[in-house]
């Protein structure tokens, strides 16, 4: 794997692991955010403030306290350090919306890096969510045909026992004690 991909790999990783799912969304706390755009929380909330207009509540909000308390809980090895003010969760589009606000090369960069990793959040939510109906049609189907699968089992397994006996049993490769 060349540097370059294991640094992208790494990255992405690090912006997975900064993705927690409250009020049934996946947000990105203010805090982490500003890390990887490597400014202050302050800096970044001060931003916000100032352009508050692009940030309405489905791109945006504060976590209530019992949310923030449930995050430090779940998050025991995190350091969480001396944060005073309850964070800013930030959806994708809230995400999206920052790249407006910011506009630092290096803010560019990450913002592209997280909106790749939200979309294949999305994507693989989409195909686990098309496994789970497969396997939920599946199993009504089998429910009212249960007799029926119970014979296929029952003829797999004769066929499979068949074609044991019909194999005459290997010669053993190798020395054997009584030839030494």
């Amino acid at each position: 794997m060349a540097k370059k991909e294991l640094q992208a790999l790494l990255a992405e990783q690090k912006i997975l692991n900064k993705i927690y799912a409250i009020r049934g969304e996946k947000v990105m706390l203010d805090k982490d955010l500003a890390e990887l755009y490597n400014v202050e929380t302050r800096v970044l909330n001060q931003s916000i403030k100032r352009n508050i207009k692009r940030f309405p509540k489905d791109f945006m909000f504060q976590l209530t306290e019992t949310e923030f308390k449930n995050l430090i809980s779940q998050n025991v090895t995190s350091s969480w350090g001396g944060t005073r003010k309850i964070p800013f969760g930030f959806t994708e589009q809230g995400v999206a919306m920052l790249s407006s606000v910011l506009n630092s090369n290096v803010a560019i960069e990450v913002n592209i890096r997280i909106i790749r990793v939200f979309t294949k959040l999305r994507e693989y939510a989409l195909t686990h969510k098309d496994i789970l109906l497969q396997l939920a049609r599946l199993e009504k189907e089998v429910k009212g045909n249960s007799k029926d699968i119970e014979n296929i089992f029952m003829v797999l397994k004769e066929l499979l026992e068949k074609q044991q006996k019909q194999i005459p049993p290997r010669k053993r490769i190798g020395f054997k004690p009584d030839d030494i």
